[in-house]
């Protein structure tokens, strides 16, 4: 009987945030393609999206959560059953940085791994006339003192969101044979490097 080591084939990224800061707004750009400017409260939802890479079936599962916190057990059993989270807050919206910090601390807890894959995700840059939030400060913070990934993106103008799923992903553990149709699917979209703040990749390596 062969004792092979199974590849991962199924991942669980969530989303977790304050309210309005565009949680949804980001998964169903990378999803659909598509920009809903009116924003709608969720409660919860699970997309789910199938790759075939080499013949193997890679399922990833993105869990949009609620970003009110009237619904503490529902987050702790999310946070339980994932293995990489995108915490996201908007640039113009110092309180929803706030926001991050703390799920951050309540992921550390629950996981009880301080190498939990977990990338911080600026939203709305294009909102750069309302940004409150100064990207050197947070790039400081998230890269340096906690050692997670730190992205800006807008899922309004279509900027950075398949590198935001890409880098869970990659931190998830993922077969590298998924970059590649990730890499395709990025190619679809326009780029804007301009808004990315420079990575600190003396961290890159710390979660693999």
């Amino acid at each position: 009987m062969s004792l092979e080591v199974k590849e991962k084939t199924q991942v669980r990224l969530v989303f977790l945030g304050a309210a309005g800061v565009g949680k949804t707004a980001l998964i169903q750009r990378f999803l659909q393609d598509t920009f809903e400017p009116k924003h709608r409260r969720t409660v919860e939802e699970l997309h789910s999206k199938e790759y075939d890479i080499g013949g193997v079936k890679i399922t990833i599962e993105i869990l949009d959560t609620s970003g009110s916190y009237s619904f503490p057990a529902m987050r702790k059993l999310s946070i339980q059953n994932s293995d990489a989270f995108a915490l996201v807050y908007a640039v113009d919206d110092p309180e929803s940085l706030e926001a991050v910090k703390s799920l951050r601390d309540e992921i550390l807890e629950i996981k009880e791994d301080k190498y939990t894959p977990i990338v911080v995700v600026g939203n709305k840059v294009d909102r750069e006339q309302e940004r409150q939030v100064s990207n050197e400060d947070v790039l400081s913070t998230v890269e340096m003192d906690w050692n997670n990934s730190y992205l800006e993106a807008s899922a309004k103008e279509n900027a950075n969101v398949v590198e935001v799923f890409k880098e869970l992903l990659q931190q998830a553990n993922l077969p590298s044979r998924l970059s590649p149709a990730l890499r395709r699917r990025r190619e679809t979209f326009p780029k804007d490097t301009s808004i990315r703040p420079p990575m600190n990749k003396t961290n890159s390596c710390i979660l693999s």
